[in-house]
């Protein structure tokens, strides 16, 4: 069998951690943050876990990450 190729978007968005589980940042912190609330703006500099309903899809994506 051959190997399968790891999606290289998908590399770049998520990495798993040392349980297995896959981390993701948040997304709307790349402009318009004037608006935004500062706790706003600090919650979203945090990562977060991948729903439960996405898990198999991206981890078929990363293979070997």
């Amino acid at each position: 069998m051959p190997k399968i190729k790891t999606n290289r978007g998908a590399a770049k968005r998520f990495r798993k951690t040392g349980t297995g589980k896959i981390r993701r940042n948040k997304a709307f912190t790349s402009h318009i943050l004037t608006k935004k609330t500062t706790k706003r703006k600090r919650d979203l500099r945090r990562s977060t876990l991948i729903s439960k309903a996405d898990e198999r899809n991206i981890a078929q994506l990363i293979p070997y990450l």
